[in-house]
């Protein structure tokens, strides 16, 4: 299943449609290839607007409970 969410880094935001049983961070690893997302180094964590909890970036969305219209804001060191 795809979901609709945004992605947010110091650097600006993304809005991107993605699988929900992939890994949040191989997910922001494609959109960094891609130039979508201008990171040195990518997080390990982030923080979801709609929960106000730090999900793993070795998690999926799905099992980090990440739904459609969430807002994830990198947690950047």
């Amino acid at each position: 299943m795809f979901i609709n969410l945004t992605i947010e880094t110091r650097s600006g935001r993304q809005d991107v449609r993605i699988d929900s049983e992939q890994k949040i961070g191989d997910g922001v690893a494609i959109l960094r290839q891609h130039g979508k997302l201008r990171l040195d180094q990518p997080p390990d964590y982030y923080r979801s607007r709609m929960s106000q909890k730090l999900v793993s970036a070795y998690r999926t969305f799905t099992e980090e409970r990440i739904f459609d219209g969430d807002i994830l804001t990198a947690v950047e060191n």
